[in-house]
C-alpha cells in the first residue's frame, strides 16, 4: 500500500532531477546559449505574471463597479377598446 506522504511527494523534483535536467540543457544548448535562455525565461516569465496582474485587476475592478441601473418600464394596462359615443352612432333610417 502506498503511503499519503509518498503521493504527496510524487510530483516534487528532487536535488538529482535538477542536477540532471541541467546537465542535459547544458550539453543540448552549449554554455553560450544558457544565458540567453535564461534571460529569455525570465522574460517570459515576467511578461506572464504582468498580463496576470492585469486580468485580476481587471476582475476586481468590475466586481466593484455597481452595476448600472434596470432601464425604466413602461407600464400598460393592456390592449384598450374604443367604443364610440351615443353622438358618433351611425344615424338610424326614419320610415
Amino acid at each position: 500500500m502506498v503511503s499519503s506522504m509518498n503521493v504527496l511527494f510524487a510530483g516534487v523534483i528532487g536535488g538529482w532531477e535538477m542536477v540532471l535536467i541541467l546537465a542535459v540543457v547544458l550539453i543540448l544548448f552549449g554554455a553560450k546559449r544558457l544565458p540567453e535562455l535564461a534571460k529569455g525565461l525570465g522574460q517570459g516569465i515576467k511578461e506572464f505574471k504582468k498580463a496576470t496582474r492585469e486580468v485580476t485587476d481587471e476582475v476586481q475592478r468590475a466586481i466593484e463597479e455597481e452595476p448600472p441601473p434596470p432601464p425604466p418600464r413602461k407600464i400598460t394596462s393592456g390592449p384598450t377598446e374604443t367604443v364610440p359615443a351615443a353622438s358618433e352612432s351611425s344615424p338610424t333610417p326614419k320610415a
